[in-house]
C-alpha cells in the first residue's frame, strides 16, 4: 500500500498531509502523558513488529503493493494516538532508508497506514467500551475486526487518492486494491488477535483496550 514519488498530484498529497501531521502531533502530546515504565518497552517491541510485518509486500495492480498493516495491534496495545506516532516512525524510516514509500507521499502514506486504520480501532475500542462487557473476548473481537476494517478502509483510501490525482482510473483502482486488501484484511486479522491473544496472556495490564477487565 506505500505509495510511491510521482503517483499522486502535490494537491492531493499535501491535503493527507494535513491530517497526517495532526494526528502525530497530538500523539506526541499524548505520549508524554500517557506512557509509563510499563509502556515503553511495549511501544519499541510493537514498532519492531509492525516494522517487521510490513515489510511482507504482496503486488496490487495499477503500481502499489499490498501488506499487513499492524495498525489496529498498535491502538489496541497502545491507544490509537500512540499508534499513529509508531506508525508513523515505522514508515519515515522505511521511506527515508528503504526507500519504500515516496518521501512526498510519505503524509498520504502515514494517513492511510497508520492514522485512518489507528482511529477505526479507536472507535471501535469506545464503542465496545459502551456496549460491551468488558474482559478477553471483546477485547480479540476488537482486535480482530479492527484489524480487517483498518486494511480495507486503509487501501480505499488509498484509491481514492491515485484516482483524485489523476494516476489510476477509480474503476479500475478501486476493485484491485479491495480485492486485494479484503484478503490481506483477513490474514492480518489472525494475526492481530494472535499477538493480542499472547500479551493478554503473559501482560494483560499493558493491554489499551479494556485493561481492567482484559482477563476475564
Amino acid at each position: 500500500m506505500h505509495i510511491p514519488d510521482g503517483f499522486l498530484s502535490p494537491e492531493v498529497a499535501a491535503v493527507c498531509a494535513v491530517p497526517a501531521i495532526g494526528a502525530v502531533s497530538y500523539g506526541l502530546r499524548r505520549a508524554s502523558r500517557d506512557l509509563d515504565e510499563r509502556r515503553v518497552p511495549l511501544l519499541g517491541v510493537t514498532a519492531a513488529f509492525v516494522f517487521a510485518a510490513q515489510m511482507l509486500n504482496f503486488p496490487v495492480a495499477g503500481g502499489t503493493s499490498g501488506h499487513f498493516l499492524g495498525a489496529a495491534l498498535a491502538a489496541v496495545l497502545l491507544g490509537p494516538w500512540l499508534a499513529a506516532v509508531v506508525l508513523s516512525v515505522v514508515l519515515v524510516v522505511q521511506s527515508f532508508v528503504f526507500a519504500d514509500g515516496g518521501v512526498t507521499a510519505l503524509g498520504a502514506n502515514v494517513l492511510n497506514m497508520g492514522v485512518i486504520g489507528a482511529l477505526v480501532v479507536g472507535g471501535l475500542m469506545v464503542a465496545a467500551q459502551r456496549v460491551l462487557p468488558k474482559g478477553r473476548r471483546t477485547t480479540l473481537a476488537v482486535a480482530g475486526a479492527g484489524a480487517w476494517l483498518a486494511v480495507v478502509a486503509g487501501s480505499v483510501a488509498c484509491a481514492f487518492e491515485l484516482a483524485i490525482s489523476g494516476t489510476v482510473p477509480l474503476g479500475t483502482v478501486l476493485p484491485a486494491m479491495l480485492g486485494v486488501h479484503v484478503l490481506i484484511g483477513a490474514g492480518e486479522a489472525v494475526i492481530t488477535v494472535a499477538a493480542v491473544s499472547a500479551v493478554l496472556s503473559t501482560r494483560p495490564d499493558v493491554v489499551r483496550a479494556f485493561p481492567e477487565g482484559a482477563t476475564a
